[in-house]
């Protein structure tokens, strides 16, 4: 306190820092980065473990011996569907109804803002089919879910037939104290948007559907089941939800206590685990799998039709089936014992709060030796106008451009979305150019240092408030954005700094991360079918965001381009 309260003291103490400022910076962001890949390296991790809802775990016994009957259910519902050229609703009620399920359909349609090519889909419409089991011992206030999704071609029809096997097996038991919902939607994650808007009785997306007749408790917990092929040699737990949320981690838990058990195969990011986390092998192996988890969690989509119950704060994960490994195999009566089991557990637990990852907020210290006459308010304020409003343009007007540049340009409405933005987003580097001459005339040095203050501020602040939504997505930006920002200045070398300002850009570092991804998942692409995935992933991102709520493309395009734009303005003040 004597050090802060001494005038002569405390000016040593703000000279010492504004001198080593530099320094400090550097090894503050070092250290983050070498604190975050530490995590990769097991004695640095804190354990999982288990907490009274995942304790135990080995006492349910697994009793579910229908996998044949599953298969054969499989191939009945892959018939029905060849023959209905979708979806066979009718087969589908009756074969919930026969298994003395209360047994609802909802109908739903979908215009996308533009064609997902994809999917090749612009106008969408299908119906849910869904069954509810009572609980014959509670007062049916609480529910769970089991969904497998209705995909195209010979996808998931292994869930289906699966799905309908523990229907059959669930209705025979006595001890349920929560509502079953076993759920086929049509159309993916589409399908099950309109699921649960329905059931929540919310519209959020704008979709269109008709209100659902039959209704269980609130739910609690949901699983998904993905299983295509007729050899699945492990399990992989998708956990990956919308804008980056993640489910209880007693759920992860649960999953992998019961595959050692049933000596199911389980992976992480579709990598089986190493034990020899000591050698540079392993811990280049745990890396590589941490890093494609962040890579998942930052893009804020959702990787399975568990991710949109994410969003009602229920805990739901995707079970998926891999078939990567040729000296194993898992059949459809281990996988449905592992799904019983998890049932039985659910049932028999309490809601807790979900794990969140808490960060510490990137605080970017600027020093600034500020002078009696402070700059005109508009010297700063233009060019943090100007960067916003090209960010809203950015959000806004590549959708709504598709016609005119489809009139105009030989290009499909999907690309001139994309190209639309990709336009809009290198115009906005000349815009806010010496936009702080248009009102003041020259920009004096003042002027810039007040500039980056703000702008520094308003990224820690950014940076911050992304950190605690999607951990993974603030790190990413924080690596890529930070350096730059943090040491640029109106008097570096133009064009030097110019070219690392755009490389570090939040559009490079979309094309980075396509690249790292595919090189995670060891599918290595050229340039040029790189820059082709790029292109999806704005479109994917646009259209997530329409269809679904996710906030990357809009806290992209409002909030992270234009702070950028405004560091891009310090670089060329006069």
């Amino acid at each position: 306190m004597g050090l802060l309260s001494d005038p002569n003291r405390r000016k040593a103490l703000t000279n010492l820092l504004t001198r080593l400022n530099t320094p400090i910076c550097i090894v503050c962001y070092l250290a983050a980065i070498v604190w975050f890949m530490g995590l990769a390296f097991e004695p640095f991790t804190l354990r999982t473990y288990m907490s009274e809802n995942a304790m135990g775990s080995t006492m349910v016994e697994e009793r579910f011996s229908s996998g044949e009957r599953a298969l054969s259910l499989a191939k009945e519902f892959d018939a029905h569907k060849r023959k209905a050229g979708g979806m066979p609703v009718e087969w589908l009620v009756k074969a919930m109804q026969a298994r003395g399920l209360e047994v609802f359909t909802q109908s739903f349609s979908r215009k996308l803002p533009f064609p997902d090519e994809n999917k090749e889909r612009y106008m969408v419409g299908g119906r849910n089919v869904y069954g509810i089991l009572r609980a014959a011992r509670a007062p049916r206030t609480e529910a769970l879910v089991i969904t497998a999704p209705c995909s195209p071609g010979n996808s998931n029809n292994q869930a289906v037939g699966l799905l309908l096997a523990l229907a059959q097996y669930f209705r025979n038991q006595i001890y349920w104290a929560k509502d079953i919902i076993f759920l086929v939607n049509e159309h993916d994650l589409i399908g099950m948007q309109a699921w649960l808007e329905g059931y929540h009785h919310t519209n959020i997306t704008g979709m269109e559907y008709s209100p659902l007749q039959g209704r269980a408790g609130s739910i609690q917990a949901a699983l998904a089941l993905e299983l295509s092929g007729d050899v699945i040699t492990s399990l992989d737990l998708i956990l990956e939800g919308l804008n980056g949320q993640l489910p209880n981690l007693d759920l992860t838990n649960l999953f992998y206590a019961f595959c050692q058990k049933l000596g199911a195969l389980c992976t992480i990011q579709g990598k089986l685990q190493r034990n020899d986390w000591d050698t540079a092998e392993g811990y280049t192996h745990a890396a590589q799998t941490m890093m494609l988890m962040v890579l998942k969690q930052a893009c804020g989509r959702s990787w399975g039709d568990h991710g949109l119950f994410l969003r009602y704060h229920i805990e739901a994960a995707s079970i998926r089936g891999i078939n990567s490994f040729r000296h194993y195999k898992t059949d459809a009566t281990t996988i449905g014992r592992l799904v019983f089991v998890l049932h039985r557990k659910l049932v028999a637990t309490h809601k807790n709060p979900s794990c969140r990852c808490r960060c510490s907020c990137i605080t970017l210290a600027f020093s600034v030796s500020l002078q009696p006459s402070s700059p005109g308010m508009l010297t700063v304020l233009t060019p943090v106008v100007i960067s916003h409003l090209t960010g809203v343009a950015l959000y806004l007007l590549p959708v709504h451009l598709q016609e005119m540049a489809v009139e105009h340009f030989p290009v499909s409405e999907t690309e001139a979305v994309v190209l639309t933005a990709i336009a809009i987003y290198t115009a906005g580097l000349a815009l806010p150019h010496n936009t702080q001459r248009l009102l003041s005339g020259e920009g004096t040095e003042q002027g810039w240092k007040v500039l980056k203050l703000t702008a520094l501020l308003y990224l820690a602040v950014l940076l911050g408030c992304t950190a605690l939504i999607n951990f993974s997505l603030g790190f990413i930006l924080a690596v890529t954005l930070v350096p730059i920002t943090a040491s640029i200045t109106p008097h570096m070398p133009k064009a030097l700094c110019a070219l690392a300002m755009v490389l570090l850009s939040p559009a490079f570092t979309i094309l980075y991360c396509v690249f790292i991804y595919q090189e995670l998942i060891e599918a290595p692409v050229s340039v040029g079918e790189g820059w082709m995935l790029f292109l999806s992933v704005i479109s994917q991102g646009i259209l997530d965001h329409a269809l679904y709520g996710s906030l990357v493309y809009p806290l992209l395009a409002l909030f992270i381009y234009p702070c950028w734009l405004m560091f891009w303005n310090i670089l060329f003040w006069n």
